[in-house]
């Protein structure tokens, strides 16, 4: 499916016009409370007394995202009578207006959980207000059932229309813009290297790649160009991981996170940094059914995406960016990296070109990690 983009240009003329052309009486607007610093907050309000349209606002999740939220998200929109689904947002938002699109037309008697998805065409819009998880351009959506992360994975749930309001982007803390950023790098990264890879997946990813670099300082000195660029980079590296899939390097980040107090985008570069050395000196452990000099090539044309002439120097480039960007290390006891070694998600290891066991794991997070 190819979305729709539309640009926040002269007042959101083109978001009047998707509204219009739709003719939408009711709307539902899935959003966090954020959305009140945000352009966008007033545009929302002003929507029936300018063009007609009754906005309905649904606000009632939080992060990691629950089931029960979803559920209350689909009786307001079945009740309300909405006609199309706008999400304003960063990844938690996004997933639950996806999962109020695939469940609206299925039965509230049963657990949509365990029911077939069937494939709907409710419009739904979608507004990132980060520059990092791609959300916008996957198929992929996450919630939690009785405290059980649960990965929703359908087609439709993807929005057919992206809005780019660079003007989201300025009130992020910088710590924040930073993490993101490389959410979006270690989606292009990981997409560019997965077992699952294509050429089509890797020419997104080095589309985003070179967005990502050559927009780095003007997006953290929050000029309104580079924004607009780094949100159509964290779009491109989404489009990447919908086809390829992440790896290691989401597998190994989460409770790294978790422990350590971090963002996700910086602990999935800290990881990165460390596991893209390793694959390169350990490509006899290759399981990408393409084999080993492949793989060997890959790993060539990621470091001629980051600007380098080899592997080795795209890995100190690496190292390069987390210094810049003041990354610290977190600290874990020995219990703690157990605790992260045992966490990781095995589905997504598969995806992973070189084959990873518990010994290795290990070994990579004391490289993570500063041993408290």
């Amino acid at each position: 499916m190819e979305q729709r983009i539309l640009s926040a240009e002269n007042n959101y003329r083109q978001l009047d016009d998707y509204l219009t052309s739709h003719g939408f009486k009711t709307v539902m607007l899935v959003c966090d409370s954020s959305i009140r610093f945000l352009k966008l907050d007033e545009y929302f309000r002003q929507a029936e007394e300018r063009l007609g349209i009754r906005i309905v606002r649904f606000s009632d999740f939080q992060p990691n995202p629950l089931y029960e939220s979803v559920v209350k998200g689909v009786e307001i929109f079945n009740r309300e009578g909405c006609q199309g689904i706008i999400a304003v947002g960063g990844g938690s938002g996004m997933d639950v207006a996806k999962c109020i699109k695939l469940y609206h037309n299925m039965d509230p008697n049963e657990n949509y959980l365990k029911q077939e998805i069937v494939e709907n065409d409710v419009p739904f819009l979608a507004v990132p207000t980060t520059a990092g998880t791609g959300s916008e351009a996957t198929r992929f959506a996450v919630i939690y059932y009785e405290g059980v992360k649960q990965s929703v994975n359908h087609l439709s749930c993807i929005p057919d229309t992206v809005l780019f309001d660079p003007s989201t982007l300025r009130t992020l803390p910088l710590y924040q813009k930073k993490s993101t950023m490389m959410d979006a790098l270690s989606h292009s990264i990981e997409a560019f290297w997965s077992i699952n890879s294509t050429e089509e997946s890797r020419q997104y990813s080095r589309i985003a790649i070179k967005l990502v670099l050559d927009n780095m300082c003007g997006y953290l000195k929050n000029e309104e160009a580079a924004n607009r660029k780094m949100l159509e980079a964290a779009h491109i590296a989404g489009k990447a991981i919908n086809l390829a899939q992440t790896t290691a390097g989401h597998a190994m980040s989460y409770k790294l996170a978790s422990i350590g107090h971090i963002a996700h985008g910086h602990s999935t570069i800290l990881v990165n940094e460390k596991l893209l050395p390793w694959m390169v000196n350990h490509t006899d452990r290759c399981i990408d059914p393409r084999g080993r000099e492949y793989l060997e090539d890959i790993f060539l044309q990621l470091a001629h995406a980051l600007g380098k002439s080899s592997p080795l120097k795209a890995c100190e480039y690496l190292s390069e960016i987390v210094k810049k960007l003041e990354f610290s290390r977190p600290e874990a006891s020995e219990e703690e990296i157990e605790v992260m070694v045992h966490s990781v998600n095995l589905i997504r290891l598969k995806n992973n070109p070189i084959a990873l066991d518990e010994e290795s794991i290990r070994k990579l997070y004391h490289e993570i990690v500063i041993k408290r």
